[in-house]
């Protein structure tokens, strides 16, 4: 699979590289937050909120809004599923990493084929936006063996408890938690503990890409 960089022109209908100074955040993100063989989320983290970052992010990023910053670290190749919200995500690595990427309007009849994937480079230090209409998930290696420690900043409750509802159409049975809408591949996890699944076509991984 080819990997481009979130600097090619590639990038551009997924999202954009951000130019704040956020030194403070991949240190507490590099010093504080655990690397695990699988890999772990956490939607809010003090260690990394806690920083001058978190100002910045959240007045000028987020224009006001209030956010949250926690973090997804470990090992991963692999795409499994594809999640997406009602706002942009920030991705700010300790590490390079790599984000598998597609397009909200690439879903037909409630079903996306992997074949549309696209893999992004991101350095360490980038702050990346990631646009409401690009479906991702878990942030993946950037070398064989390596793991990786990526900052995620989302609007505040963003993957808290899914709100109680009644569904009105197809998409509001993807929920999976608060302003997050989940398609797993059948292989998945996700799938297994019953997400809805939306992935067609191979459950992509990178592990000979990289």
């Amino acid at each position: 699979m080819k990997i481009y960089s979130v600097n090619d022109p590639e990038f551009k209908p997924y999202g954009k590289v951000l130019g704040y100074d956020v030194n403070g955040l991949v240190k507490a993100l590099d010093d504080s937050t655990p690397l695990p063989d699988g890999v772990e989320y956490v939607m809010s983290c003090a260690a990394l909120e806690y920083t001058d970052a978190f100002g910045v992010l959240q007045n000028n990023a987020y224009g006001g809004m209030p956010i949250q910053i926690g973090y997804c670290n470990g090992h991963n190749t692999k795409l499994n599923c594809l999640e997406y919200h009602r706002d942009s995500e920030l991705n700010i690595g300790s590490t390079d990493f790599i984000l598998l990427l597609a397009k909200a309007d690439d879903i037909v009849d409630g079903k996306l084929d992997t074949s549309k994937v696209k893999a992004f480079l991101a350095k360490k230090g980038q702050v990346v936006e990631v646009y409401e209409t690009s479906l991702h998930y878990a942030p993946c290696s950037a070398a064989k063996g390596e793991g990786f420690k990526v900052a995620i900043v989302l609007p505040k409750g963003t993957n808290g408890a899914v709100p109680s509802l009644t569904p009105f159409n197809e998409e509001d049975k993807w929920m999976t938690a608060c302003n997050k809408w989940l398609l797993a591949h059948e292989e998945s996890a996700e799938a297994k503990d019953g997400a809805y699944v939306g992935l067609t076509g191979e459950n992509i991984d990178i592990s000979a890409d990289i």
